[in-house]
């Protein structure tokens, strides 16, 4: 594979990369390092595996991947997980990526995972951490951090020290690459700016998109209906999709669409298959999708119809879905542990 094709395929279906210029160094030079951290907070969603989805395509084009489990940073920003359960929801949040990049096609035994506690606690760590805090100030803090922490006009300290250690972990886990949701632009920006001055090196960035909730507008962690849950059963998915906001011939905002873009047609790439759209032959008959674009040209268009797509789209949704929704409840403790107020 040249570096043409590792670079397309580390750079597809993403928001951002700053820069792809350095990126395309990084695989003349060697093969880079990529991590992604996901603080063990809430139970993990359809908006999680399409990001994760990508470190398949990470490993494919000869990256080495990291995914930290920043247990940490969970207990930092407002308390979201206590700190009794950080254990638990770590462990739930490994098994659960691990079963969403083999969905996605690769193996997980290729990624390292590595939990925050684990270096985050070293004195070297902890002295760059203090320098940095007093280098860098509240505003500059804050301003990193707006997208991701909670906000407050009394911000804990904890939301502050936040991103100065997001900043610290490339350097500590040696990432030529961070990657994230473009909600961690501001944090990897801040990194980009203050890592050189402590030792490191400006991080080359890959940001995925965020998607729109199913009901419209940004996906709800709170708002079940707003997205398709990794516990969800087939029912359940065909339900939300057949629900959700998706106007005749609208792209914009439209979370059917953004799943199908960014979940479903990836995937039905590494399996070679097409995504095939069923309808009665008095309304035409079955359409075949081999890209995308052709079928969003036919959406725009009107040529397919919202609630053709919504069916197809909630079987392709719920097949994906639905190896790591038997892998959970395969292991009912794993979620009892991590959310005992649901579970239990």
């Amino acid at each position: 594979m040249d570096t043409d094709e590792r670079v397309e395929l580390a750079t597809r279906n993403t928001a951002e990369v700053v820069t792809e210029e350095e990126l395309r160094e990084l695989f003349e030079d060697d093969d880079p390092s990529v991590y992604i951290g996901y603080a063990p907070t809430g139970e993990m969603h359809i908006g999680h595996f399409t990001t994760i989805r990508k470190l398949a395509d990470f490993l494919h084009a000869g990256m080495d991947v990291t995914v930290l489990i920043a247990d940490l940073h969970a207990h930092l920003d407002d308390a979201k997980s206590p700190f009794d359960l950080l254990a638990a929801r770590s462990a739930y949040y490994e098994e659960t990526i691990r079963a969403m990049v083999e969905a996605a096609g690769a193996d997980p035994e290729q990624i390292t995972f590595v939990r925050g506690r684990d270096f985050e606690l070293d004195s070297e760590y902890t002295l760059e951490l203090l320098r940095m805090t007093a280098e860098t100030t509240i505003a500059r803090a804050q301003r990193a951090a707006s997208e991701v922490v909670r906000e407050s006009d009394s911000p804990n300290l904890g939301g502050l020290v936040y991103p100065l250690m997001q900043t610290l972990d490339v350097d500590a886990l040696d990432a030529d690459v961070a990657y994230g949701g473009i909600d961690q632009r501001g944090i990897y920006m801040l990194s980009r700016e203050i890592l050189p001055e402590h030792g490191g090196e400006a991080p080359t960035c890959v940001f995925a998109p965020l998607l729109s909730g199913l009901t419209g507008g940004k996906m709800s962690a709170s708002e079940e209906s707003s997205k398709v849950s990794l516990t969800d059963d087939p029912d359940s998915v065909a339900e939300k999709i057949g629900d959700a906001y998706c106007p005749m011939g609208e792209v914009e905002g439209n979370g059917v669409l953004e799943y199908v873009r960014y979940l479903v047609f990836p995937i039905l790439e590494e399996r070679d298959e097409a995504f095939v759209v069923e309808r009665p032959e008095e309304y035409g008959g079955n359409l075949t999708y081999d890209s995308y674009g052709d079928l969003e040209d036919d959406f725009v268009s009107e040529e397919l119809h919202p609630q053709d797509l919504k069916n197809a789209a909630g079987e392709y949704i719920a097949d994906i879905v639905d190896p790591i929704r038997e892998r959970l409840e395969s292991q009912p403790d794993l979620l009892a542990e991590a959310y005992p107020e649901k579970y239990d």
